[in-house]
């Protein structure tokens, strides 16, 4: 290897560490932060949330009804009652994949909260899972219940099923002055902790379940919140 040369002492002492750093494949990112953060990074690339997914809290966990968006910033739609006293969400239970920051919560009188998602390096696809091994549906569009109607939707305990709308405009009370208005029933059951899974009818998100009556082994039905009015009153459409 021929000497190097320069008429710049502090360029030429540069030269010589980059020929170093090649000759003994040194590099300035190796230490255990570095490292860190890679593996970071590689965890969060492989995430992707879609509605009937959970995140977790410090506080707890929430299913996401569904995913939306107003321009290019993405939202999670979850149950109001659920997102009380939360800020910062994340995709795993442990707390390591951080995905976004409760950005609006409507409760009592609505049962509705926004997650708007900070971290650019998860997916967020406007699907919704239907269960281990059945695979997702594509929510394209939303509307407002109709009496009638075929409606599924997506609980965390008693999973993917489906039924008909039964009524609308119907008022839920928790009890402790905690009422809701303006929800839809359906012939559908649910189960404890199904509380703000999706519900819709082919590819239209109808709305989010908030609560149940009896359960899937002897009968029930279930309540929603609609999702036209989140949707409205946040300035996000579906996608």
């Amino acid at each position: 290897m021929s000497p190097v040369r320069c008429e710049r002492p502090l360029r030429c002492v540069g030269r010589a560490v980059v020929v170093l750093a090649l000759l003994v494949g040194w590099s300035a990112t190796v230490g255990p932060a570095a490292h860190a953060a890679e593996r970071a990074g590689r965890r969060a690339a492989a995430v992707e949330v879609r509605g009937g997914d959970t995140l977790h809290s410090t506080g707890g966990r929430c299913t996401v009804g569904f995913n939306a968006r107003s321009g290019a910033t993405f939202y999670a739609l979850v149950s109001g009652r659920c997102a009380q006293g939360a800020q910062t969400w994340y995709a795993d239970a442990a707390l390591t994949v951080v995905v976004g920051v409760t950005a609006g919560v409507s409760f009592p009188g609505n049962d509705y909260a926004s997650i708007r998602y900070t971290n650019t390096a998860v997916a967020y696809p406007g699907e919704v899972s239907l269960g281990a091994g059945a695979g997702t549906r594509d929510i394209t569009n939303s509307a407002h219940p109709v009496v009638g109607q075929s409606v599924c939707h997506v609980g965390r305990t008693s999973g993917y099923r489906c039924g008909t709308v039964q009524a609308v405009n119907v008022t839920v009370n928790h009890g402790g002055g905690n009422i809701v208005y303006g929800l839809f029933r359906s012939t559908v059951c649910a189960e404890p902790g199904d509380t703000g899974g999706p519900a819709f009818s082919g590819g239209t998100a109808l709305g989010t379940i908030v609560g149940s009556s009896g359960n899937c082994s002897s009968g029930g039905v279930t309540y929603y919140q609609p999702v036209v009015e989140p949707l409205s009153a946040y300035g996000l459409s579906v996608y």
